[in-house]
């Protein structure tokens, strides 16, 4: 523990790695553009966060490590003379097209210049952008405009120390300097996941959400169609922090009230069909271990593990469950049996929506394998929590005050174990709870398995199932991913299960989340949400959810039954020739 002075004030600072966080612990701030908490490397690229430091000068905060009897201004002349000048820099040779930028209303270049009072007069002083680089809107997922990107560094890091991947990098050089993927590919044709983390911590409209709201509008004021909506577990805990409400409330059947008011015929829950997932992967891990299948068992609900295993170790894809993620499933049940129940919605005019955390979900529902024999799919739209926040916003319904609705039957109740697949170790947790009962018949009491919670990186818990006696490990980032597939493929690993979750803290911190910047308190707050859920409800194993039994009874006989391989399963392929060329190639 240490003492500085900031802006005249004493203040105390113990293990914070830069001064910029022992200010904002005390009270006062600084803009930033490059910095993000949840990255490790403090990289110092945009300047704005500078600040005078007696006897030191100008000095980065985020790159200046806290000392004693140090005597920090935040505000002087000197201080906002640069960042003004930063501000009207960046401008300059930037697309200023605000009211048309997704980012509009988040992005921070746009909040910082109206804080410090940057006109347009100031900006066109300084030599202007000449020329409009291409945009890349090739993929599914994200679109990437470089002519808003300001350089910050922020989403490089991101890829590099989340994924590991290392898609986008700083090529050229001088003012010719552009932030792309590597060997001047576009975003589909490169090694991107589609985890919309980069995205995620863009501080300006460089790299956005691939928006399909006006699709889905379209469908909605369409008379002929009847359009069904699905939402996933971690959408609940975030969308309300679009409306000012508080990180981690529930706002399910605000939600369910919100999606029909918007239009939406049909509304249910994807939490039902992570219920059914429970079901299928439990089943399988079962059969995988008393018969000597291959072991350890990776779950399969993360569209970007899934697709980094596809491109970087597809000779370990038969250690990946056959699930289809809960998304997936629930798309096939709306197809095949919704008109069943309704008559009136036919296969012909029924359009299927899902909303959810993942901006990987969007290329996931575009798989080929997920292809009808007419060449629609069986989830023709995926919007993220952002998108809907902005329909729900843009239609005038005020989801604070709209009066709860519960979703429709029959795809509409769920357990807790389902609503905790939002967070990592949910997964696993849920498939414990089910797993117990059917290897040991007997009651499991406790449900709660706490060494498995928490959005912490690395997890390995050990399971007593009455005398089998289990491993699990679980994971989050891609980057501790890579860790398990070295251990497996030397030989090292112990563990039967492997739950991995693309994005940091699980889908709850998801691309498509209201952006969080990887705040941990905010990440915190919507797992705790979650779990609230978890324990506040009536079921808490996906076995006992009634109407998974009885879609069983009525329809798929049996987990891993024919009928349930045929709607509920699926298969992967080599990706690694269709995505990636190396240099020497």
């Amino acid at each position: 523990m240490g003492k500085m002075i900031i802006n005249g004030k004493e203040c105390e600072f113990t293990n914070e790695r830069n001064i910029l966080e022992v200010i904002r612990k005390n009270g006062f701030n600084v803009p930033t553009f490059c910095y993000r908490p949840d990255l490790t490397k403090d990289f110092g690229a945009c300047r704005m966060c500078v600040v005078e430091i007696d006897g030191r000068m100008i000095q980065a905060s985020c790159t200046t490590p806290p000392a004693e009897g140090m005597v920090v201004k935040t505000n002087t002349e000197k201080v906002r003379s640069i960042r003004k000048t930063i501000l009207k820099l960046l401008l300059a040779n930037h697309d200023r097209e605000c009211t048309t930028c997704d980012k509009s209303g988040t992005c921070e270049l746009q909040k910082y210049s109206e804080e410090y009072g940057i006109t347009d007069a100031d900006v066109k002083k300084f030599v202007q952008r000449k020329e409009n680089l291409p945009v890349d809107n090739s993929a599914y997922t994200l679109v990437r405009d470089p002519n808003k990107c300001i350089l910050c560094g922020a989403c490089v890091r991101a890829c590099e120390e989340h994924q590991g991947l290392s898609v986008l990098a700083f090529t050229n050089r001088g003012s010719k300097t552009v932030v792309q993927p590597m060997v001047d590919k576009d975003l589909a044709h490169s090694e991107c996941i589609g985890c919309g983390q980069c995205a995620a911590v863009c501080p300006t409209g460089a790299l956005t959400v691939k928006s399909y709201t006006e699709q889905v509008w379209d469908e909605l004021m369409n008379p002929e169609k009847k359009v069904v909506v699905q939402f996933a577990p971690a959408v609940r805990v975030a969308i309300g922090e679009m409306f000012g409400i508080e990180p981690g409330e529930n706002m399910t059947e605000k939600l369910n009230a919100a999606l029909r008011a918007l239009g939406f015929d049909l509304v249910f829950d994807t939490n039902f069909s992570a219920d059914l997932t429970i079901m299928e992967e439990a089943t399988e891990f079962l059969g995988r271990l008393n018969n000597g299948g291959k072991l350890p068992l990776f779950t399969s609900c993360c569209p970007g593990w899934v697709k980094f295993l596809e491109l970087k170790h597809p000779d370990m894809l038969d250690h990946l469950s056959t699930c289809r993620s809960p998304q997936a499933m629930m798309g096939s049940i709306i197809r095949e049996y919704i008109p069943q129940y309704y008559p009136e919605f036919k296969p012909e005019n029924l359009v299927s929506v899902s909303i959810m955390p993942c901006t990987g979900k969007k290329a996931e529902a575009r798989r080929d394998e997920f292809k009808r024999a007419d060449g629609s799919y069986e989830i023709d739209y995926v919007l993220t929590t952002q998108e809907i926040a902005r329909m729900i916003k843009s239609a005038g319904i005020d989801i604070k005050n709209i009066k709860p609705e519960k979703a429709d039957s029959p795809f509409g109740k769920y357990t807790g174990a389902a609503t905790i697949f939002g967070v990592s170790g949910g997964v696993a947790e849920a498939a414990a709870r089910t797993a117990y009962e059917v290897v040991t018949g007997q009651e499991l009491k406790d449900v709660v398995i706490n060494d498995m919670r928490g959005t912490n990186r690395v997890k390995t818990v050990e399971l007593d199932l009455n005398g089998t006696h289990l491993k699990v490990k679980i994971v989050n980032t891609i980057k501790e991913a890579e860790k398990c597939m070295r251990e497996i493929k030397e030989g090292k690993a112990d563990y039967q299960l492997l739950e991995v979750m693309a994005c940091p803290g699980g889908c709850i911190n998801g691309g498509g989340q209201p952006m969080s910047c990887n705040d941990s308190e905010i990440k915190e707050k919507r797992a705790r949400g979650l779990y609230k859920d978890d324990e506040t409800g009536e079921l808490r194993k996906s076995h006992k959810n009634p109407d998974v039994q009885e879609l069983y009874n009525k329809h798929l006989e049996a987990p891993n039954s024919h009928k349930a391989h045929e709607l509920l399963h699926t298969t992967y392929s080599n990706k690694r020739k269709d995505c990636y060329i190396s240099v020497g190639e």
